[in-house]
């Protein structure tokens, strides 16, 4: 039952509100919701954080949220700030709160991320923020978006894999599946193959379906140096990898640096990808899950869709794929929607998932990207025998 590899960090608590539509709220009140979710399951008073890590929000830019969330959450933490790394921020909080757990600077690390991404901007707004993806004097002035960017790689990936379009859609269908088990999930509606099939374009050749919705929402991780209650849930392992920035500065769509980040933070653990039994993996796009699958080795390249038809991806499959539904339904609101990969995989290997609990897992991969797959951030959750 204990773990014998040096000073450890536990995911001791996971908190989220509901995600979708959700009228009145803020990010203030949206963490603060999560954080009061994660601290109760962590049975951890205010008092008791000595670290807040607090992902970004387009809606609400301050330059100091961690204070500003700190302020109004009544939290008073030896350590705080906030951070920045598009859609892999969470798994980066995560990393940083683990290194800063095994250092003893602190205990007991809050990290939390939401916003009223869907209903505090506008459609126009939301162009604009994302802009600062695109490379400034090429890519911005010819009018490209972040879905543009993601169908130029999905483009040259079924290009030099030779699959079908329809490759895609597939896991837009797995995914609602999925969702449809959780209550708190934006889209819970099932999804049959030809509705995905018949969804509106969206960006050659991605389509409605092949992207994720815009929610309000929010997400809170404990990470700590104890435990706590229930079966032990530690970070056996952690990885970054930074190979560029914009779509036109990729070398290869086949290594963008997802390998590297897996390898490391399984090096770190201590164990190969074959002996992973769940799957945290970020869904900007379904483009985005099957290009990561195939380059952090879970399957050959081209092969990620064979494994998904065979059902290894599925909640009783070999390799269960985000079971919450992931960002394509369960939701994205910004930093806290991969963060959210990482609340559920903590929740399925200690085995208080509820009514979504699979069977028992020992040994998760959560990987997330930010970006046009720029930023890469890997952990590997290690469950107690």
């Amino acid at each position: 039952m204990q773990f014998t590899h040096g000073p450890t960090a536990f995911v001791r608590g996971t908190g989220n509100t509901s995600f979708g539509r959700l009228s009145g709220s803020t990010p203030l009140t949206l963490m603060a919701r999560a954080a009061d979710a994660a601290l109760a399951d962590a049975e951890l008073s205010r008092s008791e954080i000595d670290g807040v890590l607090c992902g970004y929000a387009t809606t609400m830019p301050h330059l100091m949220l961690a204070d500003r969330f700190c302020e109004f959450a009544s939290l008073t933490p030896a350590y705080a700030h906030g951070m920045a790394a598009g859609g892999a921020t969470g798994g980066a909080m995560a990393m940083l709160a683990r290194e800063l757990v095994r250092a003893g600077r602190c205990r007991h690390v809050l990290v939390v991320a939401g916003e009223n991404r869907l209903s505090g901007q506008s459609r126009d707004q939301s162009v604009q923020t994302l802009a600062q993806v695109g490379e400034p004097q090429i890519e911005v002035p010819n009018g490209a978006s972040v879905p543009a960017y993601y169908a130029l790689l999905a483009s040259r990936y079924l290009m030099e894999t030779g699959l079908p379009r329809d490759a895609l859609a597939d896991f837009a269908v797995l995914m609602r599946e999925h969702a449809a088990s959780h209550p708190d999930a934006h889209l819970r509606e099932s999804m049959s193959r030809a509705a995905t099939r018949a969804a509106k374009p969206v960006a050659a050749p991605l389509l409605l379906s092949d992207c994720c919705p815009i929610s309000d929402g929010a997400v809170a991780v404990v990470v700590s140096a104890q435990p706590g209650r229930g079966r032990p849930v530690r970070i056996a392992g952690a990885g970054q990898a930074h190979r560029h920035q914009h779509l036109c500065a990729i070398d290869s769509v086949m290594h963008t640096g997802a390998a590297d980040a897996a390898q490391r933070a399984l090096g770190e653990a201590g164990f190969g990808v074959e002996q992973i039994d769940y799957l945290a993996i970020y869904d900007s796009f379904t483009i985005t899950l099957l290009m990561l699958l195939e380059e952090i080795g879970i399957a050959p390249r081209g092969g990620a869709h064979g494994r998904l038809l065979a059902g290894d991806f599925g909640a009783n499959g070999q390799l269960p794929l985000n079971t919450h539904g992931g960002l394509l339904a369960f939701g994205h609101s910004g930093v806290a929607g991969g963060l959210m990969h990482l609340a559920e995989a903590a929740r399925q290997l200690a085995g208080r998932a509820g009514p979504r609990q699979i069977s028992p897992r020992r040994r998760a991969l959560f990987h997330a990207d930010g970006g046009v797959l720029s930023s890469h951030v890997s952990l590997v959750l290690e469950a107690a025998s």
